[in-house]
């Protein structure tokens, strides 16, 4: 086992690793930008180091600093979290060949998953089925537009290089997408320096459910379930839950086999996760996470699976703690990511908390690195807090969130708990009745 893990990320998963490091009893090390010296995993953390000023380009995107932080403080490897640098296949090289344990899959794995059409080929290779479109890069408006006419429209435009919900472009008929592909093609250099783009069918009111997977080293695969994601809004996930409220008892064994079969074809290490389009009763691949989730509690809660714990054990090298026949599934979870942005407008909201009362209870957990008196930046992701809530069924799973809503309080700056307390309070939502168009929808009766 590790002695000394250096967590390269920052804010709620940089505690949530501190956190499951000290129960394994490995020391920590925080790195941080200038802006972040008083953040709360820097000041939990045995060591910490500043790797640079507040851009993030200048610090938790700075693989020289991070790799010289490790070196300095005789770190023996580095968990990227998620976000930053847990998809970039070079930095995972360069962890490497500095003698340094990167804890996660494999660097030819990243790099496999993380071009999306390169992922695409691979899935089909592995069996996986996927959403008709393009099976390469589209080169012009007019190839986009020979593909469109004939998979029929609507169709999205997807950056090749995409990821996080950008680089994406609904196209509802042939007069738009011109305009639409110089304008994603630019916004693809610009955002992932690819301008690389792919083309897909666009389909009505699907879900968007993911598996998650583990594998070891010796060629063992398990599956903990499914997670429905389906609550977005400009395809970033607002409200995620295990198991989907969508799926009977052989769907659901149907998609984990699936997923399974492939990774074991692919030969996948450590965490991943299997993401799918769901609508008529079929499922279409659509990428995957080689990372941990933001949404990864509430695979913890029904499953009773410490996934960072796994994560650091896989990455010595060690089998897996468990077997399939081992994941049992109890209850249900909900999770409501918490953002720092006005609840109407969703305009960012940074400032200085001046109180913070997370809710307690019963089967509550609150990941978050706020405390009374810090100085929310506006120079990262606005995501401050994840509420998880866990009930014996969807019900009180839902009656627990509700009443945990009501209790949380943050002062000091705009947050989302507003919006959470409208959608759980829709009835809709209730009845497990949405798809990923679905708050986009309720958002839009407002204007």
């Amino acid at each position: 086992m590790f002695e000394k893990v250096l967590i390269a990320n920052r804010g709620e998963i940089a505690l949530r690793i501190h956190r499951a490091c000290r129960e394994m009893g490995i020391r920590t090390v925080a790195v941080h930008s200038e802006i972040d010296a008083g953040a709360m995993h820097v000041r939990l953390a045995d060591e910490s180091v500043c790797i640079g000023p507040a851009p993030a380009s200048e610090s938790y995107l700075n693989i020289p600093a991070i790799v010289s932080a490790a070196e300095i403080s005789g770190a023996e490897a580095i968990h990227p979290g998620y976000g930053f640098l847990s998809e970039n296949a070079r930095f995972a090289e360069i962890v490497e060949e500095h003698g340094i344990t990167f804890i996660g899959p494999s660097s030819e794995h990243i790099r496999l998953m993380g071009d999306k059409l390169v992922a695409r080929e691979k899935a089909a290779e592995l069996g996986l089925p996927l959403v008709p479109g393009s099976p390469e890069a589209v080169e012009s408006p007019e190839q986009a537009a020979s593909i469109a006419d004939e998979i029929g429209y609507p169709v999205l435009l997807k950056a090749a290089a995409g990821g996080g919900g950008r680089g994406m472009t609904l196209v509802h008929n042939a007069d738009d997408l011109a305009g639409a592909f110089s304008r994603t093609q630019h916004e693809a250099e610009a955002a992932f320096g690819n301008g690389a783009l792919y083309i897909e069918k666009y389909l009505v009111k699907p879900r968007h459910i993911e598996v998650q997977i583990c594998g070891d080293s010796f060629g063992n695969v398990v599956h903990l379930g499914e997670r429905d994601c389906s609550v977005q809004r400009r395809h970033q996930k607002v409200v995620e839950e295990a198991l989907s409220p969508a799926l009977n008892d052989a769907a659901r064994a149907r998609l984990g086999d699936m997923a399974v079969s492939a990774m074991k074809k692919l030969g996948y290490t450590n965490l991943g996760t299997v993401e799918f389009l769901y609508t008529g009763d079929e499922f279409y691949f659509i990428e995957m996470n080689t990372r941990l989730q933001v949404e990864h509690p509430v695979t913890e809660l029904v499953t009773g699976i410490d996934l960072v714990r796994e994560q650091i054990r896989l990455a010595t090298g060690a089998p897996l703690s468990f077997g399939q026949k081992d994941v049992r599934f109890e209850g249900h979870a909900i999770e409501c990511r918490i953002t720092a942005e006005d609840p109407e407008t969703f305009m960012p909201a940074p400032g200085t908390v001046t109180s913070f009362h997370p809710p307690g209870g019963m089967s509550v957990r609150v990941d978050s690195a706020l405390y009374a008196g810090y100085a929310v930046p506006p120079n990262y992701d606005s995501l401050i807090a994840k509420l998880i809530v866990h009930g014996r069924n969807r019900i009180e799973c839902m009656m627990r969130l509700r009443r945990a809503l009501e209790e949380f309080v943050i002062d000091g700056i705009a947050t989302t708990i507003p919006l959470h307390q409208r959608l759980m309070a829709n009835q809709d939502f209730a009845n497990g009745d949405y798809d990923v168009a679905w708050l986009e929808r309720l958002l839009a009766e407002d204007d």
